[in-house]
């Protein structure tokens, strides 16, 4: 493996050593869900090991298949990998993706029973400037990378805003929505109330009239 390739395997996993993880049994599927503004860049990386990392496991070559949802539960990706990977996606749509992983095993149903740890770390926006451009000998390349990473944050921090306001106005609309209802409804319950306290009043009175009693 070359040096390039041994970088990446230790950032991912200096990434992972902070990121959540879940159990996951052998053919199995599990799905979280994510909130992602509409035009963000999606970056996912993950390991998949033995629950019991002394225990000796019967699938050496197991590995996972990533399927991306958008918030139409349409699938935006679906792809197969190994055991450690990552996966990068723009999503098209704002509103709540579907994360899920299932893992892959040519074993019989009946014979998969092995316990399997899903490290994931799921992250938006732009996160990192490229190792090899920070240490290049012309500083107006580097700044202009970092200026460039500057502006993807702005943008990335921008459409979580504008993801954010879009949910207030929908929750606000809800909201008037749902007590103009319910002004309506008090409205309509004290006018069949009176309705029928006119009517009984009305009855009465009658009654009291047929009966000679007033």
């Amino acid at each position: 493996m070359g040096l390039r390739g041994t970088g990446f395997l230790l950032q991912c996993y200096l990434m992972l050593a902070a990121a959540m993880y879940f159990d996951l049994g052998e053919q199995e599927e599990k799905c979280i869900i994510e909130e992602i503004p509409e035009d963000t860049l999606v970056t996912g990386y993950f390991l998949l090991e033995p629950w019991d990392l002394k225990a000796v496991t019967h699938s050496p070559h197991l590995g996972v298949t990533v399927t991306v949802r958008d918030p139409n539960h349409e699938i935006q990706m679906s792809k197969r990998y190994g055991k450690f990977s990552k996966f990068t996606f723009t999503a098209h749509a704002s509103g709540q993706h579907y994360f899920c992983f299932q893992t892959n095993s040519t074993r019989f149903s009946v014979f998969a029973g092995e316990k399997l740890k899903l490290h994931l770390d799921i992250q938006m926006g732009e996160h990192s400037i490229d190792p090899n451009t920070e240490k290049t000998k012309d500083n107006m390349e580097s700044l202009e990378n970092s200026l460039s990473h500057l502006i993807d944050q702005m943008m990335y921090i921008t459409r979580q805003q504008e993801y954010q306001r879009e949910k207030e106005e929908a929750f606000r609309q809800i909201s008037e929505d749902t007590n103009s209802k319910v002004l309506w409804w008090a409205v309509v319950q004290t006018s069949i109330l009176l309705s029928v306290g006119f009517w009984q009043m009305k009855r009465l009175k009658d009654f009291f009239i047929a009966k000679k009693l007033v």
